[in-house]
């Protein structure tokens, strides 16, 4: 199974995360599949980057985002409240449609 999780990296006490795509059995900060992010809870406001079209690609294809994911995901509403996935649509696309 694939997994959408955080990668743990930085100094001691001063944690800084990447938000990877791995296959469930790999340790917490070892192989991954790709790179789609990154998270720093040290800023404030905590500091999101995201590739929202691979984000959403990896849900639909069925990867399983863990908890702390699942929190990044809905602040950028790829995920409802029940945990399903959201049809993601480009802000081009959107600004195309209004037109």
């Amino acid at each position: 199974m694939v997994r959408i999780r955080l990668r743990r990296t930085g100094a001691k006490k001063s944690p800084y995360y990447r938000i990877v795509v791995a296959d469930k059995r790999s340790p917490r900060d070892g192989r991954f599949i790709e790179s789609i992010g990154t998270y720093n809870p040290n800023t404030q406001p905590e500091t999101v980057e995201l590739q929202m079209e691979r984000a959403a690609y990896w849900l639909s294809t069925g990867a399983q985002p863990s908890d702390g994911v699942v929190r990044i995901l809905r602040r950028v509403k790829l995920i409802d409240e029940t945990g399903n996935p959201m049809p993601y649509t480009p802000p081009a696309a959107e600004a195309a449609a209004a037109a």
